[in-house]
């Protein structure tokens, strides 16, 4: 059964490392969550290391500086890992064997800087590809809207490498559909989509191998993702409630809401859950 706790301070002790999602538990994508500096740099002077795993279709460093720029102290986290990161290294490492990309990214240049050090190619079109870099959408994107894009890139066969797997991200005016969302429905149009980040072990394995093994405990906001993610990978587990799923919890109570959501998610129930980082 899920332990529900007033502070993360309660049961960090049991763990070498805390390992954090960003948006929705560090963030909302526009500015820090009350008391997380505070609290995580409390963590950090009493020696518990801190690490952060992120579904987000850029490298590890600008997510780093974002962090950074928020307030968050520079040396807070030991290791930054995110899943545009994860991507990189295959394309670097050979793993991948496209070279050309078509790629569908938040905003202008996002892809251009993400592939610096990368001997790939990016088209203007998407007939000049052999394959569709998914690493983020632009503001206001709406699944219909893609429609179009996906049954061209489906008759043209082409994979789809998606950087963030994420369906939604919690936003200060209410979630918003992230690329995931495209992934899953190209996969469910009988294209080939795959995914990079949580909840897939190997962007685990990857940050356990960064860090040494250890007791690791996972905290996130994503009962998809993060919580499911993370108890494959064989961590202890802390849900957020006041990220994505922040509007379930206002219409029930707790055990009842959290009971659905993991029913609905097919999802294990947590080790722990919190309102917010605290």
């Amino acid at each position: 059964m899920t332990r529900h706790l007033d502070t993360i301070i309660e049961i960090a002790s049991h763990y070498d490392t805390i390992v954090l999602d960003q948006w929705g538990v560090l963030h909302d994508g526009t500015q820090p969550y009350g008391a997380a500096i505070e609290v995580l740099s409390e963590l950090k002077a009493a020696g518990t290391r801190l690490a952060v795993l992120s579904n987000s279709g850029k490298r590890a460093a600008p997510n780093a500086e974002r962090i950074t720029d928020m307030g968050f102290e520079p040396d807070l986290f030991e290791h930054v890992m995110t899943s545009g990161e994860a991507l990189w290294a295959d394309i670097c490492d050979l793993h991948i064997p496209e070279m050309r990309f078509f790629a569908i990214e938040r905003s202008e240049g996002d892809a251009r800087h993400w592939a610096r050090g990368l001997d790939i190619e990016l088209t203007q079109s998407l007939q000049d590809a052999s394959a569709v870099l998914l690493m983020g959408l632009p503001d206001g994107s709406k699944l219909p809207d893609w429609t179009g894009f996906l049954e061209d890139a489906l008759n043209a066969q082409l994979p789809v490498y998606c950087s963030n797997p994420d369906r939604q991200s919690p936003r200060m005016d209410g979630p918003v559909i992230s690329p995931g969302a495209l992934g899953f429905a190209y996969r469910d149009m009988g294209g080939k989509t795959v995914f990079y980040g949580k909840p897939y072990e190997p962007i685990f394995r990857s940050l356990e191998k960064a860090l040494g093994k250890q007791k690791l405990l996972m905290v996130g906001d994503s009962l998809e993702h993060d919580i499911s993610g993370g108890h494959a990978a064989g961590w202890d587990t802390l849900f957020v409630r006041g990220g994505l799923y922040a509007d379930d919890f206002c219409q029930a109570g707790i055990d009842e809401t959290l009971t659905r959501l993991c029913t609905d998610k097919s999802c294990a129930a947590p080790t722990y859950s919190i309102e917010v980082l605290k």
